[in-house]
């Protein structure tokens, strides 16, 4: 028998699985805050064991200022900044010298690459890293862009900069 028909799962007199599951399931899908699989605000949840989602739906809108500003808490070191009526995240470090700036924007590359999330890197000057994270898609903040700010706060980057950072 084909290994994708298989009666016993099609039926729908008696559940093959508790109601229970299915409802969280429906509700929590791979931990993450959803409802029937689409993704919704951001919770108490520790942003750092989320992932970022594809932000290509038409349904996709910027966060509002007081959404954002809510939370800011959980990305510490991070500036919230409007340019232009755009919200951004800002975060800028100072690191020992220019190829300590590229070694931090590698170690900031591979996370964002992870989670197919992407900022904007400058290396200012000598020795001024500022990282800029906006969803360019939609113009504005989403909770992907807290998320990529949280795992940026978890490297380990205090061999690079000039003074140590409490984040």
């Amino acid at each position: 028998m084909n290994r994708l028909f298989h009666p016993h799962l099609l039926s729908l007199s008696r559940p093959q699985v508790p109601l229970r599951s299915v409802f969280e399931s429906l509700f929590a899908r791979n931990g993450r805050n959803s409802l029937y699989g689409f993704r919704t605000f951001c919770t108490g949840q520790d942003l750092t064991t989320k992932k970022c989602v594809p932000c290509d739906t038409k349904d996709l809108r910027p966060m509002a200022e007081d959404s954002a500003k809510h939370l800011m808490p959980k990305v510490v070191g991070w500036d919230l900044v409007n340019e232009n009526g755009i919200l951004k995240l800002n975060r800028s470090l100072k690191v020992k010298s220019f190829t300590k700036g590229l070694e931090l924007f590698k170690l900031v590359a591979d996370v964002a690459e992870a989670e197919g999330h992407h900022p904007d890197l400058h290396l200012v000057g000598w020795n001024n890293v500022q990282i800029e994270i906006c969803t360019h898609a939609v113009g504005g903040l989403t909770e992907n862009d807290f998320i990529l700010a949280a795992k940026i706060n978890r490297l380990d980057m205090h061999h690079l900069l000039r003074r140590k950072i409490s984040a």
